[in-house]
């Protein structure tokens, strides 16, 4: 069973923990993306009144409350649940606390890919909708940080002979959909969403992967510091775009609705 499990849980909780007291400094970026999710309510006429926001790191809640829409957060850390408002509750989105039929939408903001039973979990926040209630998630998509994830790997190679996983694998936007259909979502649809991020210090983009919580929580990392020349090599191989050091965010959108009765 364990070797089943890609993500180190407790780590995750960690690090969003930490994460509580930093995640204001990449709040533009978060913000950038929520919107671009909530984009996807302007397109249907259905209104919605109970909302339960998933991870939205302090952004996603107030957004939901300016649409008018009663809002209950929840996140693994309990401290970064606290940055919500309130009703918020500390909660692993794989043993969702919520009964059947609690909202008529549900939105995970950039907050289910430290999740290790994707499926699981995408079923029990299906079962907390109600018929015809909406799931908007987002989830960083195979390329996301691909960049970043070339160059480590090819500075650790070079330095060390060897390389251990630094960047979280991310799914491939065609099996996006599929996951919403297998958890028995009606009128699945996945589409992509790119953000470019452009920094004129390279180090600010691993400052900002961890005051988000991002930073690597794989239960095959290494468990020893790094070499202290990794990390400057990868760098310096990053590509430059306008004399910044850039970087691509491709965020796969998924938009599913739980049947009617």
């Amino acid at each position: 069973m364990d070797s089943m499990l890609v993500f180190d849980r407790k780590a995750v909780r960690r690090h969003r923990d930490r994460a509580a007291t930093t995640v204001d400094r990449v709040a533009d970026v978060l913000r950038d993306a929520a919107e671009r999710l909530l984009d996807r309510l302007d397109d249907t006429n259905r209104r919605f009144t109970d909302a339960l926001d998933v991870g939205g790191r302090g952004v996603v809640a107030p957004m939901l409350r300016q649409r008018g829409l009663q809002v209950v957060s929840c996140d693994l850390s309990p401290a970064m649940a606290a940055l919500n408002g309130t009703p918020s509750v500390a909660a692993d989105e794989e043993y969702l606390p919520f009964a059947p039929n609690s909202f008529d939408l549900i939105v995970a903001s950039l907050s289910l890919h430290w999740v290790n039973d994707l499926p699981g979990a995408l079923l029990q926040l299906r079962q907390a909708l109600r018929p015809e209630g909406l799931l908007l998630a987002s989830l960083p998509a195979l390329g996301t940080l691909s960049e970043l994830r070339t160059a480590l790997t090819e500075a650790e190679a070079e330095i060390t002979g060897g390389a251990s996983p630094r960047v979280s694998p991310f799914p491939e936007l065609r099996d996006c959909a599929h996951l919403l259909q297998r958890a028995g979502f009606a009128l699945p649809v996945a589409d992509m969403e790119e953000i470019r991020l452009l920094y004129a210090d390279p180090l600010a983009l691993l400052a900002d992967l961890r005051a988000a919580g991002e930073t690597n929580a794989i239960r095959q990392r290494a468990r020893v510091a790094p070499s202290r020349a990794i990390f400057p090599a990868a760098l310096a191989r990053l590509p430059i775009e306008t004399e910044r050091v850039a970087v691509t965010l491709r965020m796969a959108v998924m938009t599913g609705w739980a049947p009617g009765r």
